[in-house]
């Protein structure tokens, strides 16, 4: 009758319950995963204004990390968040002519259109034909 635990070294059933150490979720690591998540968010920042200005952080944090052809989206992306945001505050100074609400309307379809393009451009593997383009990077 011994009242002495065996401490540690016991490895009992209630050792092989323990959940394994959590990893790095891949969506955050530079690569394919991660450029998907940054198009999403900017798609998702047309509705959701703040997922815009998550998916330029993250690609910037990770620009440089990737290597391949990753690297060209990257590099469209962020080019594609700073090109529509100057394009759209052009539109929004020319709004108080009436061109502007036009203007916008063409730059959130100019923003669409180069997401839809990476993407596909992404998902064959492929980088982007010219990621420094100002319209649509083909």
């Amino acid at each position: 009758m011994s009242d002495i635990n065996p401490g540690p070294a016991d490895s009992g059933p209630a050792d092989s319950n323990k959940p394994a150490p959590r990893q790095t979720d891949r969506w955050l690591e530079p690569g394919s995963t991660n450029a998907l998540v940054i198009y999403i968010l900017y798609l998702a920042g047309l509705a959701i204004g703040v997922t815009g200005l998550v998916g330029i952080v993250l690609a910037y944090i990770n620009r440089g990390k990737a290597g391949g052809f990753v690297e060209s989206h990257y590099t469209f992306l962020i080019r594609t968040f700073w090109i529509g945001l100057l394009y759209a505050l052009i539109s929004a100074v020319l709004m108080m002519v009436a061109i502007g609400f036009v203007l916008m309307f063409a730059v959130a379809v100019w923003f669409i259109a180069r997401c839809i393009l990476g993407l596909q451009a992404l998902q064959r593997g492929e980088p982007v034909k010219d990621p420094e383009s100002w319209f649509l990077g083909l």
